[in-house]
């Protein structure tokens, strides 16, 4: 352990035993005999070759050629910017609507340099355009030709001229129209882009902003300088977001630009994105100047915004019960009814079975992952895994490498020089210590090889995609002879193709549940355990011995994780640093803002009972809104399998009684030698395929939006694609 400026958690190991088999291993390595390691001439001189390069072979590729590409995107700015920048500027009042978005997106360009790039690159793209023009007019004309509905045009005599310049006149056309097309799209896109950029931020400062406010509330009400609390919230940036960028505006300004708070806080009103931090700001202004009480301020707000988020989130929840009720509709019922038009068609002969095979093959999945994709833009849940909060002790359990100041030192032969016994000695414990912690390592990996897959599924794809594609190749290339014809091909894999998905999505759902639920088990304890902290520190208990108290109960589903906090502070470790651990190995975001709130507070004052009450009533408000959407999606997850359902009984009874009845008759027409007949060619078994394929495709989208708007994740809904897939895949496999 040593003590360092604050850095990122590298490790959600914990201390646990006084007698580690790590530390077994160092006093035995210091204690035992010195040797020489015995290394080859060309080792020698390759150290010798990467100390003169400072210890490495050569400077990173990745490194220089990033660099390379940072240099030519600065020059791309600056070109346009020295060749219309001053035009630019005496046009300052026409985009101050622009300089203003700039700054509220923090798009660091000034507006001079923005419209002359957007202006240059207009035109470069126009270029473009006139250039694809010409070509795409000498493949109209010259190439395909033009169409007959164009080149029998007829005109009055004042205008007959035009049909001896048709193909100038539509070469011309398509020109001007490219042109326009890519220049105004690039210019188009360059002026949007700071307004979406600034509607994007105020999005995430109101959904942070409730949360903030209770962290300001809660350190002024323990008796902390308002500016001190700007200054920790400014740091906090992990955790609040957006919000923590914003208030660090006005710090700046403070600091570098001799600003007075008032001022600050004013410019920053200005720009930001946010009405609601804006409000925050001004109502806060007139607290200070009229010497209000600052701590029920910011009480009155942080009950005030949670409201919002809860008024918020019951106009959410109604955008999803209209999304899931529009989902039904437009690719369930809607593809239902089409199917089978397009199926009846096409057994009476007046039509073809492409509509059906588009509708299945194209409109399903590709609507569903629309759907899933419009549901996570408008989803304002929390912006991803929280990232890791920083220690000012650094637990480093990783297999370290040899000091340098023990490493050999070669001379131009390649000769050792400036070797000791002692040195060597020491080099040599070092060694069998980082031996033994390569031991332990790989030991750890086959004592729970799972590990990696339960913190992270996604790592399960690198081993279930291999064997998927294994198991699916292999017999195709045994057979790749006997499989020339599509129809016999698409037989032999398709029931392959089922398992792979299978071998895919199993494993990768269970780790996620897993994660998913302990994630959500530990998040409900998470309030209890705050306000208990609370009752004992009401007592007059510190919060160290309340931790040990709460580690001795066996009842809490965080006993072990308060256990792992106990420990922590029992071998050395501040209570804060133990704290931050503790979120660290959970990472959930409700964790962490809680853990972050107390820590601060810790630092600045150790009376923090109001504090952890804070704490806890900001941890169990989500977890009600958490709830909330639960049950109130859970009858749309309802209506999600029920439509399916319907779907699947839909096609099946077609298949089963309709089509067979009719491939039935088609044989006995065939039969009778009558030429009447048009369902003598009727393929029974391909449209029984077919619905089998809809089956499939229709369960994996159906719930891969079931947990999007149930949990507000994909992978959520993988529980229910691997159900509705199997009812499916049975029902046509078994039953048809």
């Amino acid at each position: 352990m040593e003590n360092n400026t604050p850095t990122a958690y590298e490790d959600d190991l914990t201390i646990s035993d006084p007698e580690s088999n790590a530390g077994l291993d160092l006093a035995n390595a210091v204690e035992s005999e010195s040797s020489i390691p015995s290394e080859s001439k060309k080792s020698r001189k390759k150290k010798v070759k990467q100390s003169k390069n400072g210890g490495k072979d050569s400077v990173s590729v990745i490194d220089v050629y990033t660099k390379k590409a940072t240099a030519l995107l600065s020059l791309f700015k600056k070109v346009p910017f020295v060749l219309l920048g001053d035009r630019m500027k005496a046009k300052k009042s026409k985009y101050a609507n622009l300089q203003l978005k700039l700054k509220q997106a923090r798009i660091p360009t000034s507006y001079e340099m923005y419209i002359s790039n957007a202006i240059f690159y207009s035109i470069v793209s126009g270029l473009i355009g006139a250039i694809l023009g010409i070509f795409t007019a000498y493949i109209v004309l010259l190439v395909v030709g033009l169409p007959d509905n164009i080149t029998q045009l007829t005109f009055g005599p004042s205008t007959a001229w035009i049909l001896d310049y048709k193909e100038l006149i539509v070469a011309f056309f398509i020109i001007i129209v490219l042109t326009a097309l890519l220049g105004g799209i690039t210019y188009a896109f360059f002026m949007i882009y700071p307004g979406f950029q600034a509607s994007e931020r105020k999005g995430k400062i109101d959904r942070q902003l409730p949360y903030a406010v209770t962290f300001m509330y809660a350190l002024t009400k323990g008796g902390m300088n308002i500016i001190d609390v700007f200054r920790l919230l400014a740091r906090s940036e992990d955790t609040y977001g957006e919000v923590s960028k914003e208030v660090d505006t006005f710090i700046r300004d403070m600091d570098y630009f001799g600003h007075d708070l008032r001022t600050a806080l004013a410019n920053v009103s200005e720009m930001t994105p946010s009405s609601r931090f804006q409000d925050l700001m001004y109502n806060l202004l007139t607290v200070i100047d009229s010497g209000g009480n600052i701590s029920k301020y910011f009480q009155d707000k942080a009950d005030q915004y949670l409201q919002h988020t809860i008024i918020d989130q019951k106009g959410f929840l109604e955008t999803l019960g209209l999304l899931a009720e529009s989902y039904v509709t437009a690719f369930v019922a809607g593809p239902l009814f089409i199917i089978i038009m397009g199926v009846m068609m096409a057994v009476m002969g007046s039509g073809t079975s492409t509509m059906v095979y588009a509708i299945i093959y194209a409109v399903l999945p590709i609507g569903s992952v629309m759907f899933v994709v419009m549901i996570s833009i408008i989803t304002p849940g929390e912006m991803g895994e929280p990232a890791l909060l920083p220690t000012k002790a650094v637990l480093d359990h990783g297999i370290p490498d040899v000091p340098a100041h023990l490493a050999p030192v070669y001379d131009v032969e390649g000769e050792v020089i400036d070797e000791t016994e002692e040195k060597v000695r020491e080099r040599t414990n070092f060694e069998k210590f980082i031996k033994s912690k390569k031991s332990l390592a790989f030991k750890e990996i086959i004592k729970r090889p799972l590990k990696p897959m339960l913190n992270n599924p996604m790592i399960s794809l690198a081993v279930t995609l291999p064997i998927a594609l294994l198991y699916v190749i292999i017999p195709v290339a045994m057979n790749i002879d006997s499989l020339r014809d599509t129809a016999v091909m698409v037989n032999f894999i398709d029931d392959r193709i089922v398992v792979a998905l299978y071998i895919i999505l199993i494993p990768l759902m269970l780790f996620h549940e897993r994660k998913s639920r302990r994630q959500k088990k530990l998040d409900k304890s998470v309030p209890d355990f705050l306000k208990k902290l609370a009752s004992t520190n009401e007592t007059g208990m510190t919060l160290r011995d309340s931790i040990r108290l709460m580690a001795k109960s066996e009842s809490e589903a965080l006993s072990k994780e308060i256990k792992k906090i106990w420990k922590d502070i029992v071998w050395g470790l501040e209570i804060n640093d133990a704290l931050v651990r503790f979120a660290n190995r959970l990472r959930t975001s409700v964790v962490a803002r809680s853990l972050t709130l107390i820590t601060k507070a810790n630092e600045s004052s150790g009376d923090i009972g109001e504090v952890l009450m804070v704490a806890a009533r900001d941890a169990a408000s989500e977890q009600e809104m958490k709830a909330e959407r639960s049950m109130t999606m859970m009858i749309y997850i309802v209506i999600i399998y029920m439509s399916f359902l319907v779907f699947v009984g839909v096609i099946f009874v077609i298949s089963t009684t309709f089509l067979a009845e009719m491939a039935a008759a088609g044989e006995r027409m065939a039969s009778s030698g009558s030429q009447g007949g048009f369902l003598g060619s009727f393929d029974l078994e391909a449209y029984t395929q077919l619905f089998k394929h809809a089956a499939i495709i229709q369960g994996v989208s159906s719930g891969l939006m079931a947990g999007a708007m149930g949990e507000g994740s994909v992978m959520a809904g993988l529980k229910h694609s691997v159900i509705m897939m199997t009812i499916g895949y049975v029902i046509f496999t078994m039953f048809v």
